[in-house]
């Protein structure tokens, strides 16, 4: 039997919070096959929770925080939810109205058809997109998406922080609770997680529905915050992928290449420092010595890149 013929348990968790406005549009739109919709009000202090209830149906579960949480504790809330509801696909819908649910099923067929544990929506994927998109813009999701790729492991995503997501449940306690952000780096610190367990992570292309409103999170914002707790994911990745759980040809070029860079750094700048205190000329064979260092260093680091963007994984862990 064809995994995709088998009956799956979906079960959509909506995060609220100020979200009176849409969220009646947004339940008006989930699909039927959906077995269960949990809304988790996030301790909104509109009336996000009234509006929720005069338009939910008998698949409808609320949960209520009474301190706010954050997105990502919200999200983290209706998992635990769905778990306890025997799901075996969770899909993650903001409550703003911008996520197409009619491409609900273009988002869980990959896990269906046991090709991926965890899929994204992705803006982006045609470049219509990206030429209607402003410059800034751009700029930022770019940059975002390079150290996302970089931190995570996962080179064949973009669009890292899109929230249109679904996950298969088994895959959840795998995943470290402690280390997945409760706010605006959810989705980024989930793709984290999940490279850390080699989790499949396909992209599906979903249009966003953009009106009026304006993003909680600008690109540009993020990709100043962000890069401190990227940083630290890509240290604990390689850590974690090439020395504790294995020691490959990826780790002597990362050892090699790194100490190449730093020595020909050090002692070219100690000599350059050097020369220019004493206000002489650095002899040519200083350097030399100085510079071929560096250059093989940064050559052997770019081969481990390479074949670290050759190490994305490819077959699932769960099915």
């Amino acid at each position: 039997m064809n995994n995709s013929d088998i009956r799956l348990r979906v079960v959509v968790v909506i995060p609220m919070y100020r979200s009176q406005a849409k969220i009646a549009e947004v339940l008006g739109a989930i699909p039927q096959f959906v077995d269960y919709v949990i809304v988790v009000d996030d301790c909104s202090p509109d009336d996000s929770y009234q509006f929720a209830a005069a338009a939910a149906d008998h698949r409808t579960v609320f949960i209520r925080h009474e301190v706010n949480q954050g997105v990502g504790g919200a999200v983290l809330s209706g998992y635990a939810r769905a778990v306890e509801l025997q799901a075996d696909i969770i899909v993650k819908v903001d409550a703003d109205n911008q996520m197409d649910l009619s491409y609900l099923p273009q988002l869980i067929s990959p896990i269906k058809n046991g090709h991926a544990d965890y899929t994204k929506g992705n803006r982006f994927l045609h470049s219509r997109q990206l030429r209607t998109m402003p410059a800034i813009r751009l700029v930022g999701n770019l940059g975002l998406s390079f150290m996302t790729k970089l931190a995570s492991g996962y080179w064949n995503i973009f669009d890292p922080t899109n929230g249109y997501t679904a996950i298969r449940v088994s895959i959840l306690p795998m995943l470290n609770k402690g280390s997945i952000d409760k706010r605006y780096f959810f989705e980024t610190s989930m793709l984290l997680e999940l490279g850390l367990v080699r989790a499949v992570v396909r992209d599906v292309h979903i249009p966003a529905k953009y009106e009026n409103e304006l993003s909680s999170l600008s690109e540009i914002h993020a990709l100043f915050g962000f890069p401190p707790r990227l940083m630290m994911g890509l240290i604990r990745r390689i850590w974690i992928h090439y020395f504790l759980l294995d020691f490959s040809l990826v780790s002597l070029y990362l050892i090699s290449g790194f100490f190449l860079l730093m020595f020909g750094l050090a002692f070219g700048s100690y000599h350059w420092w050097t020369a220019a205190q004493m206000q002489v000329a650095t002899q040519t064979g200083t350097v030399m010595l100085a510079v071929l260092p560096v250059i093989l260093g940064a050559q052997i680091l770019l081969q481990a890149l390479s074949l670290d963007v050759q190490n994305v994984p490819g077959q699932t862990i769960s099915q």
